[in-house]
C-alpha cells in the first residue's frame, strides 16, 4: 500500500474515533446536564436491582403514610411525608413510559380519605387495563383501610406475616365541647340557613336527624368498599361483607381469609414479578432528584411557606372543620 493510501487510511480513522469521541462527549453532558438540572418531575430514576435487560424494568413505588391530598405537594419525598398529587403522577408516569413492564407499590399506611384512596385506586386500574401492565402490592408494616382499598385490584397482594391490614369500613368523627364551653361561660351564636347547615358542629350535641344524614354517607362509602374488595378479589359481596367489619388482620390471618395471595418480603415481591414476566428485568425506584431544578422548586416551596406554622395556627382558629369520610385505621 503506497504512503498516500497509508495517510487516506490514518485519516479515515481518526475521523471516525473524532466522530465517536464527540457523540460519547456529548451523551455524557446530556446526562451530566440531567444530573445537574434535575427533571421538572421532583424525581429521578435510581436502579436499585440491575438486571439481564438493561431496555426494560420494574419500578417500585412507595407509599408511606396518610393517604390524603395536603394540596402543596412539592415531591413526594419532601420530609412533610406523603404528596398524593406527587404519588399520581408517578404512577402515571410509570404507566407511560414503554421501558416500564410492571409495577410494584410499597405500600405502608393507616390509610386515608375516601377521595384520595379512590383516586389511587383508579389510576392502578389505568394502568393495567390501558397499558396492559401488571401491579403488585408489596404491603409493609401496615396496609390498613385505604391502604387495603388501593391494593384490592392488584394482580398480586404479598404480606409481611406481622403486616397489619384489614380495618375495611368508613369513619367519621367529631368532638363536642358544648359542655366544656358553658363550663368557661362560652356561648356559640349559629345562624343558619337549614337545619343541617351546621351538621356535625363541635358546638351543640347531635341530632338523631344528623345521624341519619351522616350514617347514608357511611354506608355508600361503605358499598362501595365492599364492591371494590368484591371485584377485586373475586369474592361475593356477602363474603367480603363478613370479613369488612372493622377488625384488623394479621399477614397471615389475611392470607388465610383471601386477602392477600402471597407472605413475603419486599424482595420476594420483586422475585415473583420477575418469574411471572419471565425475565430478569432492572428494577428502578423514583428518588428524590438532587438537580439545581428540583433545588430552586424545594426552595421556592419553602420561602412561599415560611410561614406555615402561623397559617396552620390561624386555620384552626378560623375554620371549622368539615365532616370528612375516611377509609382510616385508628388507634
Amino acid at each position: 500500500m503506497s504512503r498516500k493510501r497509508w495517510l487516506a487510511l490514518i485519516a479515515a480513522l481518526m475521523l471516525v474515533v473524532a466522530a465517536v469521541g464527540v457523540n460519547v462527549a456529548t451523551s455524557q453532558a446530556g446526562a451530566d446536564l440531567d444530573r445537574m438540572f434535575g427533571s421538572e418531575h421532583g424525581w429521578a430514576e435510581r436502579v436499585i436491582e440491575q438486571g439481564d435487560d438493561f431496555g426494560n424494568s420494574i419500578v417500585v413505588l412507595e407509599l408511606n403514610g396518610v393517604i390524603q391530598d395536603t394540596g402543596d405537594a412539592v415531591s413526594i419525598f419532601d420530609a412533610q411525608g406523603y404528596r398524593h398529587q406527587a404519588f399520581l403522577s408517578q404512577i402515571e408516569h410509570a404507566a407511560k413510559d414503554s421501558s416500564v413492564q410492571g409495577v410494584i407499590i410499597r405500600v405502608n399506611t393507616p390509610g386515608g380519605g375516601v377521595v384520595e384512596s379512590a383516586e389511587i385506586h383508579e389510576k392502578i386500574v389505568e394502568v393495567q387495563e390501558e397499558y396492559n401492565k401488571p401491579v403488585y402490592i408489596s404491603m409493609g408494616s401496615m396496609a390498613a383501610s385505604g391502604g387495603y382499598y388501593i391494593a384490592a385490584p392488584a394482580d398480586k397482594i404479598v404480606a409481611s406475616p406481622q403486616t397489619i391490614t384489614g380495618s375495611l369500613g368508613v369513619i367519621m368523627e367529631s368532638i363536642n365541647i358544648a359542655e366544656l364551653a358553658e363550663n368557661y361561660g362560652i356561648k356559640f351564636n349559629t345562624i343558619k340557613s337549614g337545619e343541617y347547615k351546621d351538621i356535625m358542629s363541635a358546638t351543640r350535641e347531635m341530632t338523631e336527624g344528623d345521624r341519619a344524614i351522616l350514617q347514608s354517607l357511611i354506608d355508600e362509602s361503605y358499598d362501595e368498599f365492599v364492591r371494590i374488595i368484591s371485584e377485586g378479589r373475586n369474592m361475593s359481596e356477602s363474603e367480603v361483607r363478613q370479613l369488612a367489619d372493622g377488625r384488623i388482620y394479621t399477614g397471615n390471618q389475611a392470607l388465610e381469609i383471601d386477602l392477600v395471595d402471597e407472605l413475603g418480603s419486599l424482595d420476594d415481591t420483586i422475585a415473583m414479578m420477575r418469574e411471572d414476566l419471565g425475565a430478569n428485568y432492572s428494577v428502578i425506584k423514583y428518588e428524590a432528584d438532587t438537580g439545581l431544578y428540583s433545588l430552586f422548586s424545594m426552595t421556592a416551596a419553602k420561602m412561599l411557606s415560611s410561614n406555615n406554622e402561623l397559617a396552620s395556627i390561624e386555620q384552626l382558629i378560623t375554620e371549622r372543620r368539615a365532616p370528612t369520610l375516611k377509609y382510616l385505621y385508628t388507634e
